[in-house]
């Protein structure tokens, strides 16, 4: 048995080639701007990995799911960190079938066998900001049809995508504002793409600024959700953050755990692992707890709680893992072999992702009191 043996035995099975392909890059290559990842994971048959098999994708369980992220996030931190956008798109997408008037099922068909990248323009990416917040306006037109303004940033995958996946703010039929997703081609009039992201760390994500200008839109592609100001999550989602946060948290254990491969892998190392190994492994199986309950409870508020349970705990894990992983590797790697420094760096990126764990501390203590749970 191998290190990661599991991840990625679960990525040749769903997405075979993959891993391998990944391999055959350095990380400095993976990680600049443009990036042979993005296209080795459309290659590969990415895009569909959440997407139900009926809907002609693979229709990955959220265990297999964060299994995948967790290997590609040991292989190429910025191809986790952009596809978990499109995961979570996806996942918005799946549960707004289920109720839908067909055209979110015939769209995630489209996406699987057109292999079909989902940017998406939530407020993810500012820590203290409610992600549920939208970036765009969007106001109806006297021709029925939806018009949108705005920008995004930073805003992943903003150069391959080929969808666009945004919160905006739309009045129901009784004159309330609600949060509604928007699906807006990437080739529509009015879509600009322009510099942002000048951090060397992740770049290979592609995090550019997504410039909206009277960008029109039919209204059969915008899904009007039960959200109001208030942020409390419905089921629609629910479901998205609870695949982000899971997918978000596995591709980040998946760079610590580079790391820990390295220091295993390395001439005369350690005799005893577990100073590397535990608190990474113990990650790992909170966020697989949450993954397999995914698939026999209720997808409701306290599942999400767990969930962001797990990412914080993450968090401290990697903290702990990295640093030991530096020391064990020595000072002659960090200055030698910029890959160490670089996914220490890296790693610790999760710490950034909205909703932060100082602006989520009161929204759980009152979840906890018998609350809603309100994603601050």
């Amino acid at each position: 048995m191998t290190f990661l043996h599991r991840e990625r035995a679960t990525v040749e099975a769903l997405l075979p080639g993959l891993d391998a392909a990944l391999a055959r890059h350095p990380l400095t290559e993976l990680e600049s701007a443009p990036s042979p990842a993005i296209a080795e994971f459309r290659a590969a048959g990415g895009p569909a990995l959440l997407v139900p098999t009926q809907n002609a994708g693979i229709g990955a369980t959220p265990l297999q799911a964060v299994r995948v992220q967790r290997a590609v996030g040991s292989r190429c931190p910025s191809l986790a960190v952009a596809t978990t956008m499109h995961h979570f798109s996806i996942a918005g997408l799946v549960r707004a079938a289920a109720y839908g008037n067909g055209t979110e099922g015939l769209l995630l068909e489209a996406i699987a066998k057109d292999r079909l990248l989902l940017a998406s323009a939530f407020a993810e990416g500012n820590t203290g900001q409610n992600i549920l917040g939208p970036h765009l306006t969007a106001r109806r037109t006297a021709g029925g049809q939806v018009l949108l303004n705005g920008s995004k940033m930073p805003c992943s995958l903003s150069r391959s995508m080929d969808l666009l996946t945004a919160s905006v703010v739309m009045a129901d039929e009784d004159g309330v504002d609600r949060l509604a997703v928007a699906l807006v081609p990437a080739g529509s009039p009015g879509i600009e793409v322009r510099p942002f992201w000048s951090s060397p760390v992740l770049a290979g994500a592609e995090s550019d600024q997504v410039v909206l200008t009277d960008v029109e839109l039919d209204p059969a592609m915008v899904v009007v959700t039960r959200v109001t100001a208030d942020a409390v999550p419905d089921e629609l989602n629910l479901a998205g953050f609870l695949w982000f946060e899971l997918l978000l948290t596995a591709g980040y254990i998946g760079v610590a755990s580079a790391l820990v491969e390295r220091v295993l892998g390395k001439g005369g190392g350690p005799q005893d692992p577990t100073p590397f190994l535990v608190d990474i492994e113990a990650a790992m199986l909170s966020v697989e707890s949450v993954a397999r309950a995914m698939d026999t409870e209720e997808w409701g508020e306290g599942l999400l709680a767990d969930a962001l349970s797990a990412r914080y705990a993450a968090q401290d894990a990697i903290a702990r893992t990295t640093t030991a992983c530096q020391a064990a590797l020595g000072g002659m790697a960090f200055i030698r072999a910029p890959d160490t420094a670089y996914l220490a760096s890296a790693a610790t990126c999760l710490t950034f992702h909205p909703p932060s764990r100082a602006r989520m501390g009161g929204p759980l203590r009152d979840f906890l009191n018998g609350a809603p749970l309100r994603i601050g």
